[in-house]
């Protein structure tokens, strides 16, 4: 395409569900729902592991790790959702749309990361327990959730890096600034950029998913040959749940950003993103630590202190 056709994009226009108006108030309600409940429930988690001395085990500080990754990426692209509700359009400048992208991928590949880490976490304490406590110490767990955080870091400011986008247009048809509905508006062959998604989401969304794959056949027979029929249950229930979540999330992601832009419309693209950035931060406690014992057992205590 010539290049007469580039222009300078200052701002982004972002359509959001400005195509649905019949929806507005039950897309509305839904999302601040599901925020409230992102905020309440990650920060619960987060409140007891710091105030609870039982729950501060190396399960329970990675679980922390993933609310509070579960509350910045919900917190990039809800609020802003919401408003679209009542705005016919929004305006976003390119530094603060940049800079909404940018922060959406570190958050959604430090989580893929973290989820692996906990799954590494899971293969210690149940093939090889006595030594859990010695392999997991503190020094090791906080250096594992930095690297999470720094090999994010790192994925994502060379995927940037490599972008070289020359817009033709400035409407965006999504709620928030999505680097797969950026591509769209480029005049420019978007190849290589498809190119290094792919090669970055195979480092962050399909070796760390094959990691935690190939954890869970090794913990399998490992749990399989515990004695007692309550250990069984408990190691079946943890790791069900760790399960539940990485299907989720991981599957989400996969199809956001490894399944190629033609295969998908935009509607279509717009949503699964929207499933991927509200509905999984407001699972991951429900699924993975309200309902487990120690946590409820925390509830009560703190409860039971504050009555």
């Amino acid at each position: 395409m010539a290049m007469d056709n580039v222009t300078a994009v200052f701002e982004f226009l972002l359509i959001g569900i400005s195509n649905y108006p019949e929806w507005r108030v039950t897309f509305f309600t839904f999302l601040l729902i599901t925020y409230l409940s992102t905020l309440l429930g990650n920060g619960l988690i987060i409140f007891l592991v710091y105030v609870d001395p039982h729950l501060h085990t190396p399960m329970y500080f990675f679980l922390s790790n993933l609310s509070f990754l579960d509350i910045c990426y919900g917190t990039v692209s809800m609020p802003q959702a919401l408003v679209h509700c009542f705005s016919t359009y929004l305006y976003l400048s390119y530094p603060r749309c940049l800079t909404q992208m940018s922060v959406s991928l570190v958050l959604a590949t430090a989580e893929c990361l973290l989820l692996a880490v906990m799954a590494y976490d899971r293969v210690v304490a149940i093939s090889n327990p006595l030594r859990y406590s010695v392999v997991m110490n503190n020094p090791v767990c906080v250096w594992l959730a930095a690297t999470s955080w720094g090999a994010s870091l790192v994925v994502t400011a060379l995927l940037l890096l490599s972008l070289q986008l020359h817009f033709c247009g400035a409407v965006v048809n999504h709620f928030v600034c999505e680097i797969r509905s950026l591509l769209k508006l480029t005049c420019s062959n978007t190849s290589l950029n498809e190119l290094m998604i792919f090669i970055t989401g195979i480092f962050s969304l399909f070796l760390p998913f094959g990691f935690v794959l190939l954890s869970y056949v090794r913990i399998a027979p490992a749990v399989l040959r515990i004695h007692s029929a309550q250990g069984r249950l408990k190691a079946f229930s943890t790791c069900g749940s760790h399960l539940t979540v990485v299907t989720i999330f991981y599957g989400a992601a996969i199809s956001t950003y490894m399944i190629p832009q033609s295969k998908l419309s935009p509607d279509q693209d717009k949503f699964i993103s929207l499933f991927y950035g509200a509905l999984t931060p407001v699972l991951n406690p429900l699924i993975y630590s309200l309902r487990n014992k120690d946590v409820k057992r925390a509830i009560r205590k703190v409860t039971a202190k504050r009555a």
